[in-house]
């Protein structure tokens, strides 16, 4: 076991399949010589070459393309769009070809690829560099969606994705990148608090991908959440002294539908929050899917907690952002519900 960042455990998962498979290939922008511009694949290239680990021109709609195609024939791309507000160019690639190919050529092709997106914000990048579009990946079929919101997570559901024989969207809150928090921008963990949330097994192993987590089991309500929300759900729960259950879906699609049930009937209340817009956001999936299962045991209507519904706005991050008061908050008038 290793105490690892989220950084060095997706690049230890990139190392451990190109170690173990030289049809995994990792390419993108800054990817090769630089590592990346997160240098989630720093030392890649020296270690593995050129060949396997190299540079891409600024062409998401290339890198994508060029991607599918490899996967077709044979070999399992890892590739990385620099920030998933870079990926809208590459969009049609994704949803016309990538996720299309199976059933286009009923089983004879598929495309075993791995499009990794650092999402979210965190990081002052505004508009172009803070998106959450999680939601535009889960509309399609054929596509996986997920978002990891720890370092052991992260390698364990890089490395299943790598496995999986079809193309899989690998979203990396970029705000927990270099270390876990405590769920308030200004105060960061100074220590790891537990195995999950810190401790690596070296070497091979896989997080099932549609398996979502319970990261705290709670009586009163259920909280549904992913990657950095996980950790803001974690701080709400304590400022507002709520008995909650915390689900990381982990898994956007496929969604562990079970889960989130089982944690509904139990506690019969439920509040939904993600970092991304609240119109058409994945949140608007959760509520409607909690209220056509769980209809006859909810005590109270989902409440969702989003991000605005405006342009990611760079001085007002911090207020953008679900914080612990938000969710605290819609916990609270959840519970007021008799």
């Amino acid at each position: 076991m290793a105490r690892m960042t989220m950084i060095e455990a997706i690049r230890d998962a990139m190392d451990v399949a190109m170690t173990e498979d030289r049809r995994v290939t990792v390419f993108g922008e800054d990817v090769g010589y630089f590592g990346g511009v997160f240098r989630c694949t720093a030392g890649l290239q020296k270690k593995h070459g050129v060949e396997r680990c190299f540079d891409t021109p600024i062409s998401e709609l290339g890198i994508v393309g060029a991607a599918i195609g490899m996967a077709a024939y044979g070999l399992k791309p890892v590739v990385e769009i620099q920030f998933a507000d870079y990926m809208y160019p590459a969009y049609d690639q994704l949803v016309s070809e990538a996720a299309r190919l199976r059933y286009r050529t009923a089983g004879e092709f598929t495309c075993p690829m791995v499009v990794r997106m650092p999402t979210g914000g965190g990081i002052f990048g505004a508009q172009t560099h803070s998106q959450s579009p999680e939601a535009l990946f889960t509309h399609v079929a054929g596509l996986k969606t997920i978002v990891p919101s720890n370092p052991y997570d992260a390698k364990g559901l890089l490395l299943a994705a790598i496995e999986d024989p079809d193309p899989v969207i690998f979203l990396e809150p970029k705000r927990l990148y270099n270390g876990p928090f405590d769920g308030h921008h200004d105060r960061p963990v100074t220590a790891w608090r537990s195995h999950d949330l810190g401790e690596v097994p070296e070497g091979r192993y896989m997080v099932p991908l549609g398996q979502a987590a319970i990261r705290r089991e709670g009586q009163a309500l259920t909280i549904l959440t992913y990657g950095t929300m996980v950790h803001v759900a974690l701080a709400a729960v304590v400022e507002a002294g709520i008995d909650a259950e915390v689900v990381d879906l982990r898994s956007l699609l496929p969604l562990d539908l079970e889960t989130i049930t089982a944690s509904v009937r139990k506690t019969r209340r439920c509040v939904v929050l993600h970092e991304a817009t609240l119109t058409s956001g994945f949140g608007a999936e959760l509520a409607a899917l909690v209220q056509a299962e769980c209809f006859f045991h909810l005590e109270a209507p989902v409440e969702r907690v989003t991000g605005w519904d405006t342009p990611y706005p760079h001085t007002n991050e911090w207020d953008y952002f679900p914080g612990p008061k938000r969710v605290a908050a819609a916990c609270a008038r959840v519970m007021e519900v008799k």
